[in-house]
């Protein structure tokens, strides 16, 4: 793209030549409400800055959480020894032996058990505790000689507020869990009580969530290391603030730094400047958190194929596309996978041949036309530039809050489908960065890199350097 601050850049592209006047006048009405300027990002960047100042000022909802996590001593890269990590996701859990080599690199072995609907219904705790004894029997694992207990990290990927580095209460389930008498209590506690009902030798002593695992690992590899995001199903980031601009940390101590979370899936969920259109505001009302994570719901890989799929259909309503036909497929919520979105972007053949079998025979829409393809493709790329464009915002936000550091090299360590296997995204990333953090920093100064396995390597990271203050 040319010139990012002018409407038309995010226009043209979009239109369809061979298509009606009707279908270029939508297209060109859709283009804009997805379209992400410079002046935009600049405002959006802005709202980020003054969110960020009041969420470390003190908890209000209105504004990004802002989470201290307890997290105040980076890693080196010359850690060694052997820790345990449980990753509790939405779909899975993870049970991890990890082996730091004090060489910057570690090795993983891992097992992975799918979190049934009973134990997302009421037997969770137990079902994690059941887990753990089969990993701990089936590799021969026991405390080391003098211990009762094996120290584990513990990444949690719902929703808590941290009370400590080894305490959190729950603030909500989402992920499709209801466990009862979970909510408001200390998940560790819980976890913990279940460890000794089945007699599994375990101790959680560090609870985190997956972005600041992912900035643990990261760091781990690459000590400069300042971020850790997920770009992914979901969206959050972590990063390195000083104590003394932590306002609502508790104690006088201010020397130090500490890894603080964002929750930016939450940011602006008033839309007050987020590029917020109709089909953003369908999918929101249909969402089971009507209302909150706007801003995820505008980047992330468990929604994006949700918004084509409402832009699509408000073109079909208009005859506009597959001669006003749609399948019964299509016409159902989350039919249609980002990861078609990905396929779809990314071909370029003469008759679209990808996007034609995404369609008609993954999606059963009757027979389509080049046109038809075309404007799929069109609709698929102004929501994916959007989302990148807005998460180059994000992460562009939060480094220009740290301007001291921006100084030296800085790397970020990021994990996630979009990141992994969007088309162009890391690419787009630095692109759209170079605009608001300046090219002689993104081209000399800034890595970003993948930091796989980050939610289990950050939960035994961080085991490890509360093991170690402990004196063990």
């Amino acid at each position: 793209m040319s010139d990012t601050n002018d409407i038309q850049t995010f226009v043209q592209p979009y239109l369809v030549p061979e298509g009606s006047d009707e279908l270029n006048a939508n297209l060109r009405a859709m283009a804009e409400s997805f379209a992400v300027t410079d002046d935009k990002i600049r405002e959006i960047i802005k709202g980020f800055h003054k969110s960020m100042a009041a969420g470390l000022e003190r908890d209000n909802p209105d504004v990004l959480p802002m989470i201290p996590t307890y997290v105040h001593r980076r890693p080196t890269g010359k850690e060694t020894g052997t820790f345990l990590a449980l990753d509790l996701g939405g779909t899975n859990l993870r049970v991890c032996q990890v082996t730091l080599n004090g060489d910057t690199t570690y090795t993983l072995v891992q097992q992975k058990f799918t979190i049934t609907s009973e134990a997302k219904e009421t037997r969770l705790w137990d079902f994690v505790a059941e887990c753990v004894g089969v990993f701990l029997e089936e590799h021969d694992l026991r405390p080391a000689a003098g211990r009762r207990t094996i120290p584990c990290g513990y990444t949690f990927s719902f929703p808590i507020f941290q009370t400590g580095i080894s305490s959190g209460n729950l603030s909500m389930w989402n992920k499709g869990f209801a466990v009862p008498n979970s909510v408001g209590r200390d998940v560790v506690n819980l976890t913990q009580s279940a460890f000794q009902r089945h007699h599994v030798p375990v101790e959680v002593v560090a609870i985190l969530n997956d972005t600041v695992g992912t900035l643990m690992t990261s760091g781990y590899s690459q000590p400069d290391t300042q971020m850790g995001i997920i770009f992914g199903t979901g969206t959050n980031a972590a990063y390195w603030e000083e104590l003394a601009a932590i306002h609502k940390w508790p104690t006088p101590d201010r020397s130090g730094e500490m890894v603080v979370n964002l929750e930016w899936g939450a940011f602006d969920n008033a839309t007050e400047v987020l590029p917020y259109t109709p089909h953003d505001n369908k999918l929101n009302r249909k969402s089971h958190n009507h209302g909150l994570q706007v801003f995820e719901k505008m980047i992330s890989g468990l929604f994006l194929g949700e918004v084509v799929r409402n832009a699509v259909l408000t073109l079909v309503d208009r005859r506009l596309v597959f001669e006003g036909r749609s399948s019964d497929i299509f016409n159902k919520s989350y039919t249609f996978d980002t990861a078609y979105m990905s396929e779809i972007v990314s071909d370029d053949s003469p008759d679209l041949a990808l996007v034609k079998t995404v369609l008609e025979s993954t999606l059963d829409l009757p027979p389509t036309t080049l046109v038809d393809r075309k404007i799929v493709k069109n609709v698929c790329n102004m929501v994916g530039s959007r989302s990148v464009r807005l998460s180059a915002a994000a992460m562009s936000a939060v480094l220009l809050a740290r301007p001291k550091l921006m100084k030296s090299s800085i790397s970020i360590g990021i994990d996630g489908s979009m990141y992994q296997f969007y088309p162009n995204f890391e690419a787009d990333l630095y692109s759209v960065s170079r605009t608001f953090l300046g090219h002689d920093f993104v081209d000399n100064r800034l890595k970003l890199h993948l930091a796989k396995d980050g939610s289990g390597v950050g939960a035994a990271i961080v085991a490890m350097t509360v093991d170690q203050e402990r004196g063990n």
